[in-house]
């Protein structure tokens, strides 16, 4: 037994023997003892969380609301004696709720509209026996001035929904500088302000002028799901213990698809969706900002920027021992001493120096493409015909298999969680995109040959679902992961700032072209996707590094082995500084 005890003690001593020769982080010691979910900790991850929440919610909110006519619209046959003019402006007003509330605040005629919408309703013969094409050759100018209308409605849409994007990019740049500021937890109380002010702005649309209220409403509403978009990770990354730190971040992605799904649900015709309380479907959000901003009174601020930003050990330390559930924290203390002497050693790097520095520029290049990857993949093509190949696979209530699209985005992205960790994020990546391109041709085969095969549409439908799953487990989350392993202490902020306003800005090109492109390209539009994904694919295949377990140094070398440099001191300098053991 002694003898036994003096092994154990020889044990014990171990970590203590790397720490005094410098050594400590060689070892993963960290997995020597295992972290535990405390009641403190799920309580502040649940009310971080309620911000990504509000992100997912008003990303699909604003497509929720379905017209209550829609079966109105399945009897028209289009390829008959409608004219080109009608077809187009019957397409544009079909489905939206909130379109039909701007032709009524702008004073669109609705003459055109009546009628169409009149024979849907009591003509269940032929077409030409309608009231409206017994006069098919209308005047120069009323065609002239409906196609005028139906254009100025869909630019008031466009906006409606791009504008959302627009606030997200400028706010991009300015989440881990409030941060850093004010606070995690007084940064996002800050936050919650614009989602107030956004919500009641829509909320209250229906009582003004409701396209200038919407659009000022999302654009407000983007302001803050920008800053919640690098808020949210970083508080929790921060709070987070270290072996519960890639399982707890991935819940930032899990809450964003839960919102989108609860946007489509709350978005039926029967609930929200309708011309009686779409207003309230859209101000719903102020609820999660309401309850996050009672919470956060109670959630500890994270020992991280109270140790490393404000040099405060004994309110880190409390702040620890809280989310620990009274647990040592000394392990945590000193980790965080070792990040806060690398921190100072690392010079910070500006946005422009990730061009410049031939360094950085790889690794910026890369983690560009990767976010544009993401938003470019076709994602948003899927969600705008699903409803329409499930009805014409013969499903009774579409939009409850356009619904069910969104619980498999939420169902594969909590798979990811625990597939990241196993197979790698550049392996996921590839799975994921080469999957896609696929399921995009598959896609288009089946809406090309709908009307000549009639089972085609179980083709669409089930490449739909595949589509989503292969999205949810590599191009969805993984590019917010890699990036951030990308790049070190010094130049990281300034890489997840760009890698961020990319995302928006393709998010925004996406929401404001895809409606033109969709209309021109039809059922080819998911060849081009097919096009698009494959040439990403291609570049992730030669030019993305595989980051999973490797250092920065290590990640480093790999992209001087990509890029055929053979330029070693300077990276190797940097890596220095985070205290690497080891040379390539």
């Amino acid at each position: 037994k002694a003898a036994e005890g003096q092994a154990g003690a020889g044990r014990l001593r171990v970590p203590h023997a790397l720490e005094d020769l410098g050594l400590k982080g060689a070892l993963p010691t960290h997995k020597m003892t295992k972290d535990k979910v405390t009641w403190t900790l799920a309580f502040t991850v649940f009310t971080a969380v309620l911000g990504s929440f509000q992100f997912g919610y008003d990303i699909g909110v604003i497509n929720a609301p379905q017209q209550a006519s829609k079966k109105q619209i399945i009897q028209i046959s289009f390829g008959q004696l409608l004219s080109v003019t009608e077809r187009c402006v019957f397409l544009l007003y079909k489905d939206k709720v909130i379109t039909s509330h701007y032709r009524h605040v702008l004073g669109v005629p609705l003459d055109d509209r009546k009628a169409i919408n009149n024979y849907a309703l009591n003509n269940t013969k032929e077409l030409s026996t309608g009231p409206y094409l017994s006069n098919p050759t209308p005047t120069l100018w009323a065609e002239e001035e409906t196609v005028a209308s139906a254009s100025h409605i869909t630019m008031l849409w466009s906006l409606s929904v791009s504008s959302f994007a627009v606030g997200g990019m400028i706010a991009s740049f300015f989440g881990g500088w409030l941060g850093d500021k004010l606070g995690r937890i007084k940064a996002m109380l800050v936050a919650n302000i614009l989602s107030l002010v956004g919500a009641l702005l829509m909320g209250f649309s229906k009582l003004g002028p409701s396209h200038i209220l919407i659009i000022s409403g999302r654009s407000i509403s983007g302001l803050y799901c920008g800053l919640i978009s690098g808020l949210v990770p970083m508080y929790i990354g921060e709070i987070a213990p270290i072996t519960l730190r890639g399982a707890l971040g991935t819940l930032h992605q899990l809450a964003i698809v839960t919102g989108i799904l609860i946007s489509q649900v709350v978005g039926l015709e029967f609930i929200l969706g309708n011309p009686e309380w779409w207003h309230i479907l859209l101000g719903l959000s102020a609820v999660p900002a309401i309850l996050q901003s009672l919470l956060l009174f109670f959630c500890p601020e994270s020992p991280r920027y109270l140790y490393i930003k404000l040099d405060e050990e004994v309110k880190a330390k409390k702040s620890l021992k809280k989310l620990r559930g009274g647990a040592d924290v000394n392990k945590d203390i000193t980790e965080m001493r070792k990040e806060k002497e690398e921190a100072s050693c690392e010079k910070k790097v500006s946005i422009i120096q990730l061009f410049t520095n031939s360094i950085y520029q790889q690794p910026i290049l890369v983690a560009l493409m990767l976010h544009m990857a993401q938003q470019f993949s076709g994602i948003n093509g899927i969600f705008y015909y699903s409803t329409s190949i499930f009805q014409t696979a013969g499903i009774s209530q579409p939009v409850y298999a356009t619904i069910g699209v969104g619980a498999i985005n939420m169902v594969f992205t909590a798979v990811s969680v625990f597939l990241v960790e196993k197979a790698g994020r550049r392996s996921l990546f590839l799975i994921g995109m080469s999957g896609m391109s696929v399921c995009a041709i598959l896609m288009s085969v089946g809406l090309l040959l709908l009307n000549k095969l009639a089972w085609m549409s179980y083709v669409s439908m089930v490449a739909i679902f595949l589509f989503v799953s292969f999205f949810e487990i590599g191009p969805g989350p993984i590019p917010w992961f890699m990036v951030a392993e990308f790049f070190s202490q010094g130049p990281r902020p300034a890489a997840l700032a760009l890698a961020a306003f990319s995302n928006w800005t393709c998010n925004f090109i996406v929401a404001l072209c895809f409606q033109y492109i969709a209309d021109l390209c039809g059922p080819y539009v998911f060849f081009v996707f097919a096009g698009v994904v494959l040439a990403f694919t291609l570049f992730t295949f030669f030019k993305v590094p595989e980051t999973k377990g490797k250092s920065f140094e290590e990640i480093a070398a790999e992209f001087r082995k990509k890029s055929g440099s053979a330029q070693v001191p300077k990276a190797a300098t940097e890596m220095e500084f985070l205290g690497a053991t080891e040379t390539v």
